[in-house]
Formats: C-alpha cells, structure tokens, sequence
C-alpha cells in the first residue's frame, strides 16, 4: 500500500514539474522571448571542430564580428561555411595562437579589429577564452560531444533552456541590489540586445531596436566601460604586440593558410573615441605593415562605411545582411579571397 502511495506521489510530482515547465515556456513565448543557444564551451568548440572544413572560412575578435556577419548571407552568397569563432568583450590573440599551433588548421582566417580590445592586455572577459580553449583542448570528449547534440536539439525547440537568460543564476543576476562598498557588479544587458544562432551569431531582436530605453541602457555601458579602459599600449609594449600577432599569422601562411584583418563599422561618439584613443595611423595601418597582411577598414569602402550602428557599437540584423553582402563583393574583387564555391550569388 506504502508502494502505491509513493508511486501516486512520484506520478503527481512529474505532471506537476511538467506543468510548470509548459506554463513557463508559454509564458516566456506569449512575452515575446524566442529561441537563443546557450553561447558556452561547448558550442564553442563544437565550431572549432569545423575550422578544417575546406570550404570555410573561419572568424575570430570580439562581439562586432557576432553581430555583423550574417552567417545564412555568407552561406546562400559564397556556397561555403563561415566558422564564427569571436568571443564579446574579448581579444582573439589566444585564439589566433590557438589556431596557429594547431598543425592541422591551414586554411582561412579573418581577423576582426576592436582596438579597445584587441591592443588589451586584459580584457574584461577574458577568462572565457581561456574557459573555451581550456574545455576544446581538455574537455571535449565523445561522451560530451553526444550530450551536446542532444542539449543542442533540445535548445533548438525550447525557450526556458537559454541558460543566459532564464536559468536561476540569470534570473538571480537581474535582482537589483543596493550598492556595497568593494563590491562590483557586471553590467546587466537586456536580454534582447544579445540573442544567439546555432552558428554563433549574435543579434538584437526588433524588440530592442523598437525599445529607447534598452538602447541607451547598453549606451550607457559603454559609456562606464570607457572611463575604466586600461591605458593605450604605444612603444615597446605596442610592437611586442605586433610581434606577437605577426609570428601567429607567419605560423599559419607556412602551412599555406591565409589570413586578413577586417575594421567593421562604429558610429557616433563610440567611433569619435576610437579614433582618438588608436589613430588608424598607428595603430591599423601599422599593423598591416608589420605584419605583411591585408585588411578591410570600413571607411575606405562606401559601400560598408555608412552604417550608423543603433547602439553606436553594432549592427542590427538587417544592416549585418547588407554590410555581408558588401564584404563578400570586397572580398572577391578587391582583396582576391579564394572563395572555393564557383557557385557565388551576389
């Protein structure tokens, strides 16, 4: 009778778990919330399986390169994959390194240029580099390859599974408390402004576009991020940067791989300081000479250096379409990239 009654219990337990796990999702849905992928180790690595895909070209930097390539673009206009491999807030050194230690990865590479970011030293985030190359190299084992399909499938259907956003530790992070002396709080960002792809790519919804508030919300981070940036590398410290990133591409094009960098668009006082804090002269240009490696700086191509980026820092979904278009046309007749596909629709 005890079994019986511990049976009932256990059933009446599951269907009431299960009831509140579709009451949660459809209210997560009727809000307006849509489908995001959990954007951690795991998928991370997951892409950098891919890099040795002949057809591809593979992408590392920081978030600008997330949100303005558009991936299906890239794939409907060129016939070939892109590999997104950038990282928010993060400089992609140790992923260049990464990748040119890697004896296997000889093929294509675009680099993407956030001075704040990729002449940092430290960057804020930079622990989730080390986290992402620390679970590819240590972690990634068939058993978890498996559980990620799985999870994958999972996250493709289901609302409440993105982790950002809508596990406990996101909803616990969103509870505003009063300020404490030595404590510091990361800046919170609206769920809307970062939302993820299978391929890794970011965007922001319509909502966000649509929402003011939520605009001059992620404004005003950048704006407090700038009074805390770390000062300007220059001199010796500037080309031990340079070195370091030239014998990283020397590693690669031995191997018969092809590098190139690639400045995407900022606006508004986002690029006024830019400009300041790195002038092109020193810093960009610089570099490409160093290094012996070409580059795409947005403002020497009209076609790509009219954007106005709503939050001055990224491009929306639509303008990510344009501005990919537009790169693949200066990737093939001026800069020569060795798109494999015969089969381009630009």
């Amino acid at each position: 009778m005890q079994d019986g009654n511990f049976t009932k219990a256990a059933i009446f337990t599951i269907l009431a778990l299960v009831i509140g796990v579709v009451c949660w999702e459809i209210f997560l849905r009727k809000s307006g919330n849509n489908i995001s992928f959990d954007d951690g180790p795991a998928l991370w690595s997951a892409k950098r399986d891919a890099v040795y895909q002949k057809n591809a070209t593979v992408f590392i930097g920081s978030s600008r390169i997330k949100y303005d390539l558009d991936i299906e673009t890239w794939k409907q206009a060129t016939g070939e994959d892109a590999v997104q491999l950038a990282m928010e807030g993060t400089s992609p050194s140790p992923i260049l390194e990464n990748l040119a230690n890697d004896e296997n990865f000889n093929g294509r590479l675009i680099i993407d240029v956030t001075e704040v970011l990729f002449f940092s030293k430290s960057p804020g985030r930079q622990g989730e580099v080390t986290a992402n190359l620390d679970f590819y190299k240590n972690h990634h084992t068939p058993a978890q390859k498996a559980g990620f399909a799985l999870n994958n499938r999972l996250e493709s259907r289901f609302v409440f599974l993105d982790k950002s956003a809508f596990s406990l530790a996101a909803l616990l992070d969103k509870v505003k408390l009063p300020p404490r002396e030595g404590a510091f709080s990361p800046p919170a960002f609206p769920v809307d402004f970062n939302r993820v792809t299978e391929d890794r790519q970011s965007y922001m919804t319509e909502r966000f576009l649509m929402n003011a508030t939520m605009i001059n919300q992620v404004k005003a981070i950048w704006a407090g991020m700038g009074k805390h940036r770390e000062p300007t590398p220059t001199g010796d410290t500037l080309t031990d940067i340079f070195r370091g990133i030239k014998n990283n591409i020397d590693k690669i094009r031995a191997r018969g791989g092809i590098v190139l960098f690639v400045r995407t668009p900022s606006s508004g006082p986002f690029r006024e300081v830019e400009a300041k804090a790195f002038p092109r002269e020193k810093y960009w240009d610089q570099m490409l000479a160093f290094t012996n490696t070409p580059g795409i700086y947005y403002l020497d191509h009209p076609s790509i250096s009219h954007f106005e980026c709503p939050e001055f820092s990224h491009l929306s979904k639509s303008d990510a379409v344009v501005f990919t278009k537009e790169f693949i046309k200066i990737l093939e007749t001026q800069v020569k990239w060795p798109f494999s596909s015969k089969q381009m629709t630009l």
